[in-house]
């Protein structure tokens, strides 16, 4: 048993050797991202190379990918544009919100490179998705009702005021300490005959 237990080893059983990592969350949505959007391109008529691939087939697929929304977005003419939390159901449509249309713009983005695309041929990483990005915020933030707070550079400034305060929190604990030990010789140096 033991010496067929050291041959499994010298060998490198199985059970020894490390199973391949399985992938994030965020690693398998892209890959089904990118399969999703590799699918897309097939199905034009005609078929759209990947190589052939352009901003303006970006925008195509995210305009067909807002039939598939979960997030209602009212029209200018409903009696609910622009209220958060209306207080009865309308018809308006359903559409891909904006968060989740820029995340997916994100990983496509990444995968396009790591599948062998250049960054100056990213159509992902074109203008004219940035500026569609933009509109679509926008539009759904009035209509919604919520207005889109750019999170970023407030997280900036409160992260340096947190930083900045417990910097100065630990001076003065430093100095506090630094003047309890001197009060202590003091004290000490004081009570002691010489």
């Amino acid at each position: 048993m033991s010496r067929e237990r050291g041959k499994d080893v010298a060998e490198g059983s199985s059970e020894n050797q490390q199973q391949p990592a399985t992938p994030s969350r965020y690693e398998s949505q892209k890959r089904r991202d990118w399969n999703t959007f590799g699918q897309y391109l097939k199905n034009q008529r005609p078929p759209v190379p990947l190589s052939q691939c352009n901003s303006n087939h970006v925008l195509e697929f995210l305009r067909y990918l807002d039939q598939f929304g979960k997030t209602k977005v009212h029209l200018q003419g409903c009696m609910f544009y622009g209220q958060p939390e209306p207080p009865a159901p309308c018809t308006c449509p359903l559409r891909q919100a904006w968060g989740s249309l820029d995340a997916l713009i994100g990983r496509l983005r990444a995968a396009y490179e790591e599948n062998g695309g250049t960054p100056e041929t990213n159509p992902f990483a074109n203008a004219s998705i940035r500026v569609y990005l933009r509109e679509v915020r926008d539009y759904q933030a009035k209509a919604r009702g919520i207005p889109h707070k750019k999170k970023k550079k407030q997280q900036i400034s409160s992260k340096r005021n947190d930083e900045s305060s417990s910097a100065i929190h630990i001076v003065f604990k430093k100095d506090a300490s630094r003047k309890g030990l001197l009060e202590d010789r003091i004290s000490r140096d004081t009570d002691s005959p010489s």
